[in-house]
């Protein structure tokens, strides 16, 4: 009895129990949805993308090059979710760096944009080679059943310019570094750079950023991003899309997702999707 009496103490005192707040995490580059694709236009792979999204019932998910008739699509048919975001030209018709979450478990209590250029306040600015206006989306969420607070980045970094990539790449991280070391933060997107093969993936991990697929002890599915609308190369390396976290997290699945129907793929992009745990306190 004095030895139980003596472990509920230590337990009082400590006054805390370690937990975690698990989290399905998925980037998805959702292809415009005004793209002249024949076959392969929104109309046609709508509800296939819904369905991908459904399938692996992901909590948050940084959509790229989304417009917001697709956002409202995907929340139409699956309400659990709202969407967060603006166009990145700022005239209302343009793509976003959405971010999709689940509303009845996660709050975001604080979110902002920025652009990918040398006056990142000022909105649809553009710098350096980028051939684009390119922007972040970012959420700070809530998390009240563990009592958890986590930051969640959403980006789409330009095609052809490889300054614009390397230098978007540091802006991120150097606004990321705001927050505290020991605080999670995790950030997604189409990086239009291959990882472990280019120079924005090399900042990313010099400024602290650790890649899901990588750190996970298998990943599944091949290591390729880009689709163009067809089954996987499986002889190629081309990870384009990422999910990269810093900070009390640890992965245990992260996967490139290959849902079809019929031999129809919902975008140009595979989706990607992980499973991060944030470690936590619980009193």
């Amino acid at each position: 009895m004095m030895r139980l009496f003596v472990i509920a103490a230590a337990i009082t005192l400590c006054g805390v129990a370690s937990a975690e707040l698990t989290l399905q995490v998925m980037t998805f580059n959702v292809r415009y949805g005004t793209a002249m694709d024949g076959d392969n236009a929104w109309p046609n792979r709508k509800d296939i993308l819904v369905n991908a999204i459904r399938e692996y019932d992901p909590d948050v998910v940084g959509l790229q090059e989304c417009l917001a008739f697709q956002a409202d699509y995907i929340v139409e048919q699956m309400p659990q979710y709202r969407w967060s975001g603006i166009d990145r030209d700022v005239t209302g018709k343009g793509e976003m760096t959405a971010v999709l979450y689940r509303h009845n478990t996660l709050f975001p209590i604080k979110c902002g944009n920025f652009w990918i250029s040398e006056t990142p306040d000022v909105p649809a600015s553009v710098s350096w080679d980028s051939s684009l206006t390119r922007m972040v989306t970012w959420l700070q969420f809530y998390h009240p059943e563990t009592k958890t607070h986590f930051h969640f980045y959403n980006t789409h970094l330009d095609h052809r310019g490889e300054e614009a990539r390397e230098r978007g790449v540091a802006q991120i991280a150097d606004h990321a570094a705001s927050l505290s070391a020991s605080y999670p933060v995790v950030l997604v997107g189409d990086f239009n750079a291959v990882a472990q093969q280019s120079r924005p993936y090399e900042i990313a991990m010099e400024k602290g950023w650790q890649d899901a697929w990588v750190e996970v002890e298998e990943p599944v599915g091949p290591p390729i991003t880009w689709s163009a609308f067809e089954a996987p190369q499986l002889d190629r390396d081309r990870r384009i899309d990422w999910i990269l976290y810093r900070g009390p997290i640890r992965v245990s699945h992260c996967e490139t997702v290959l849902y079809n129907e019929d031999g129809r793929y919902p975008s140009d992009h595979y989706p990607v999707v992980a499973t991060l745990h944030i470690a936590t306190e619980k009193e």
